[in-house]
């Protein structure tokens, strides 16, 4: 097997996700043979580091020998059970340890397949515990720039045209209320003047907020400060309007902290986690919540208010295996305390972008780092060609239209680093 066969039998046969399939008749795909580490290795022996974790996901490194020993030992004893009327020592472990871990409060978890999957859960929870409570509160409120996810109720929420506009007549309403313009504590302030205002007026009507806390993935890596946090827990409080954070992406020391919300000493209502939540190995989505909305919803039958909501692999017994090792990783290497050095690497060489004339910010928070070219339009593709230029050179980036953005595996070392980076600056340099 090699490269070109592979790829002719996938072209054949796959619809890629968030793709113009058109694109590979000219832009190479590339068939993995395996990975270890932060590499990815093709059929052809070529070596790419992961700079994007995977679309977010591996936070200890393809095939990491500690989430391999688990998932293996799950698997000879339960691969799955169904989770209404039966349950399994993985599943309740990870609860009980996410409900430690996690903002003080959160007491409740309720398991889904994936990030989208669990944003739907927080939705139709939030609704449901108003009308629970005899109030109906059927809309929802989300930040400008902002993404949650591609189902129905998850893109309805969202304010990326790109991935919303052409499915406008089927979305839900919510409206949107400014993100902090940049990560000044002023700018965080203006903003949150501008969401109490909102809710002065409608609160009656709005159900939640769901914000992406300090930064907006797929809002072209968008970072705001913690005051921001801080300041929409208190207005939520005062108008009865739930806070959903949407952990997904930041969750799991991305943002710095163990979960952005400790960062900023708050406890939403709903909080939501998945993508770091098994390692990058397997399907599985959290969403926590409080003892105060849990009893909204437990009745006796005839009551009627039960929230029916299910997936089929709700809380798998072999992604629940693999949450627990992530989780016992953390515990046992001083993951958060190693972070902040890799972080502050990272700062050291994200300096050198600001020499670049088509350079127009670079900004970090914690494990993430991005650098915001100027002087071009979509029409331009420049992210397009800054991935091309670095699958050549040996690094698998995906800008975000015209950000570049490093978000690898927490082993990385430093001299991978610098080779994830000297090749970002290289494709942006010659680009001007």
């Amino acid at each position: 097997m090699n490269n070109e066969e592979l790829k002719k039998r996938d072209l054949a046969v796959l619809w890629h996700p968030c793709t113009q399939m058109k694109d590979h008749e000219t832009l190479p795909l590339i068939p993995i043979k395996k990975a270890y580490g932060v590499y990815l290795e093709d059929f052809d022996g070529n070596l790419y580091i992961d700079a994007i974790s995977s679309w977010w996901v591996n936070i200890f490194g393809h095939t990491n020998s500690y989430i391999n020993e688990k998932i293996k030992e799950q698997l000879d004893t339960l691969e799955h059970v169904i989770l209404a009327g039966f349950t399994h020592e993985q599943v309740v472990r990870l609860s009980e340890r996410l409900v430690k871990l996690t903002p003080d409060g959160l007491e409740k978890c309720f398991y889904a397949d994936n990030g989208s999957s669990g944003v739907e859960v927080a939705l139709k929870m939030s609704f449901h515990t108003h009308k629970n409570n005899q109030k109906e509160k059927n809309i929802f409120v989300s930040l400008t720039n902002s993404y949650h996810g591609e189902t129905i109720g998850a893109l309805s929420v969202g304010d990326v045209k790109l991935y919303k506009d052409t499915y406008k007549p089927l979305l839900i309403q919510s409206i949107q209320t400014p993100v902090p313009k940049d990560m000044s504590i002023e700018a965080a302030r203006e903003a949150a003047c501008e969401f109490e205002k909102l809710c002065e007026k409608r609160a009656k009507e709005i159900s939640a907020i769901i914000l992406e806390p300090l930064i907006q993935g797929a809002g072209y890596m968008h970072m705001y400060h913690k005051e921001f946090l801080i300041l929409v827990r208190e207005i939520c409080n005062r108008y009865d309007i739930h806070l959903i954070t949407d952990e997904v992406m930041v969750g799991f020391g991305r943002s710095g902290d163990m979960f952005a919300c400790k960062s900023a000493n708050i406890t939403p209502d709903f909080l939501i986690l998945s993508k770091g939540l098994t390692g990058g190995y397997l399907p599985l989505s959290v969403v926590l919540t409080t003892d105060e909305i849990y009893t909204s919803f437990y009745c006796d039958y005839s009551e009627n208010r039960a929230f029916l909501h299910s997936h089929s692999y709700t809380g798998n017994a072999l992604a629940c295996a693999a949450a627990n090792a992530t989780l016992d990783i953390f515990e046992n290497e001083n993951i958060i305390e190693k972070n902040q050095e890799i972080a502050n690497y990272m700062a050291e060489e994200l300096l050198k972008f600001k020499t670049l004339k088509n350079v127009l910010s670079i900004r970090q928070t914690g494990m993430v780092c991005a650098v915001e070219l100027k002087g071009y339009d979509s029409k331009d593709r420049i992210g397009l060609k800054v991935y091309e230029y670095g699958l050549k050179n040996g690094v698998l980036l995906r800008p975000l239209g015209h950000v570049v953005y490093f978000m690898p595996p927490y082993i990385i070392t430093n001299d991978e680093i610098k080779k994830m980076m000297q090749v970002a600056y290289e494709a942006i340099k010659e680009l001007s």
